[in-house]
C-alpha cells in the first residue's frame, strides 16, 4: 500500500498541533548581560508557523539582533525556493509547467528533491512528493477546502498525475517532469530549514543549541549546568496532553500525526493522510509517530512515511534501517504505544 501525508506551508501554522506537530517546546526571554553560560532565544515567524532558537552563550554581549537578521533572511530564501504559496517560487514555478518540461533549479530545491526521492525509492512509494494533486482535490492543500468527498471519477482522472517515478533529477541541478506534476515539499521542507538554521549556528561557533520550526527540531551539546535537551511528545487527543518526555541531545526529531486534520461527510471521517493508490485517505489506526535522525529533513520525512505506511510496516521497516521512531496508535481502550529500543533509552522516567 503506497501513501502519503497531505500537508502545506501557510496551513502549517493552523496545524502546529493538528497535522505535523505532536511536539512542542518551551522557551524563556533571552538576557542582555552575560555573566555565566546561559541560554538566549530569538523566535519568529516563517512557512505559516513559528521558529524558536535557544542557545548557550558565556559571550559578554548579546547578539540576537545579527542572529535573528541571519535566521529571517535564511528562511525566507528557502520559502522562495520551496513553498507552494508563493505564486512565483522556485516550486511554483516548477508546478506551473507542462508535461515534459525541464529546468534547472537552486541548490538548496535540489538537495531536497534528492533526499525526497531517495526516500520514495527506499520505502516502495509509500513517500511521495507529488501527491499534491490529491491533496488539493481532498481540500488539504493550498486551494480551498472541501467538506464533501470528491468522486471516483474525479480520484481517477488526478491519478495519472501522481507518482514519484515521473519526476526525473538530471546532472547540475536540473530537474523534469513526465507528467503534469504538482510537488509539495511540506513533509520534508520545514526539516531542512531546521537543519539549515543548525548550520548557521555552527557558523557562530555555538556548541549547545535547540532550533525548532513548527514542532520540528534539533539540538546539539547540553544546556547550562550539563543538563540533556528535554521535550514533551504530545498525545493524540484533544487539548495538549503531555505522552512522553523525552531526552533529545544531539539529534533531529519530527512528528507527524492524523488527529486533527480532518473533516466528515456523511458520517464518515476523511484523514489528510492519503493512500497514492486508491487516491483516498488512509483507514489503518496509526495515530502519531515521532522519529529521531541525525538531521531533521529526514526525521521530518520519515515520519511522514511511517504514518503512511501503517504501525507494523513502519516498525519493521525502522528496525531494519536503524531508525528510532516512537508510535501511537487508537485502540478501542484508549492509545497503545510502541518504540524502538533506541527510543526507549531516550524515555525519561
Amino acid at each position: 500500500m503506497f501513501m502519503f501525508e497531505s500537508a502545506a506551508f501557510k496551513r502549517s501554522s493552523q496545524r502546529l498541533a493538528v497535522n505535523l506537530l505532536a511536539v512542542f517546546v518551551l522557551f524563556g526571554a533571552s538576557g542582555t548581560v552575560l555573566a555565566e553560560p546561559q541560554l538566549l532565544s530569538i523566535e519568529g515567524r516563517t512557512m505559516g508557523t513559528s521558529y524558536h532558537i535557544k542557545w548557550v552563550s558565556d559571550e559578554s554581549t548579546d547578539n540576537s539582533q545579527q542572529l535573528k537578521i541571519a535566521a529571517d533572511k535564511l528562511l525566507i530564501e528557502i520559502n522562495q525556493a520551496m513553498s507552494t504559496y508563493i505564486a512565483d517560487s522556485e516550486l511554483s514555478k516548477f508546478n506551473q509547467l507542462a508535461s515534459g518540461s525541464k529546468v534547472q533549479v537552486s541548490a538548496a530545491l535540489y538537495q531536497v528533491l534528492t533526499l525526497a526521492q531517495q526516500i520514495s525509492r527506499d520505502s516502495k512509494g509509500a513517500y511521495d512528493i507529488t501527491v499534491g494533486p490529491l491533496i488539493n482535490l481532498w481540500g488539504f492543500g493550498p486551494d480551498k477546502r472541501v467538506t464533501k468527498a470528491p468522486s471516483e471519477a474525479q480520484i481517477a482522472a488526478i491519478r495519472p498525475r501522481v507518482g514519484y517515478q515521473h519526476l526525473v533529477l538530471l546532472a547540475d541541478n536540473y530537474i523534469q517532469k513526465n507528467a503534469q506534476l504538482y510537488v509539495d515539499l511540506s513533509s520534508i521542507a520545514k526539516g531542512f530549514a531546521v537543519d539549515q538554521l543548525a548550520k548557521l549556528m555552527d557558523s557562530y561557533a555555538y556548541s549547545a543549541y535547540l532550533v525548532e520550526i513548527g514542532g520540528e527540531l534539533i539540538t546539539k551539546g547540553l544546556k547550562p549546568g550539563e543538563q540533556p535537551w528535554r521535550i514533551a511528545i504530545e498525545s493524540p487527543v484533544t487539548g495538549r496532553v503531555v505522552q512522553r518526555v523525552v531526552r533529545v541531545d544531539d539529534i533531529a526529531v519530527a512528528t507527524s500525526g492524523d488527529y486533527r486534520n480532518y473533516f466528515e461527510d456523511a458520517g464518515t471521517r476523511y484523514s489528510h493522510i492519503i493512500n497514492t493508490v486508491t487516491g483516498r485517505p488512509i483507514t489503518h489506526n496509526l495515530a502519531s509517530v515521532t522519529v529521531l535522525a541525525d538531521n531533521c529533513a529526514l526525521a521530518d520525512a520519515l515520519a511522514t512515511t511511517f504514518l503512511a505506511m501503517g504501525k507494523e510496516k513502519a516498525y519493521q521497516y525502522a528496525l531494519a534501517h536503524n531508525i528510532d521512531a516512537f508510535f501511537i496508535s487508537k485502540s478501542a481502550q484508549g492509545f497503545t504505544e510502541l518504540m524502538t529500543p533506541g527510543f526507549t533509552a531516550r524515555i525519561v522516567k
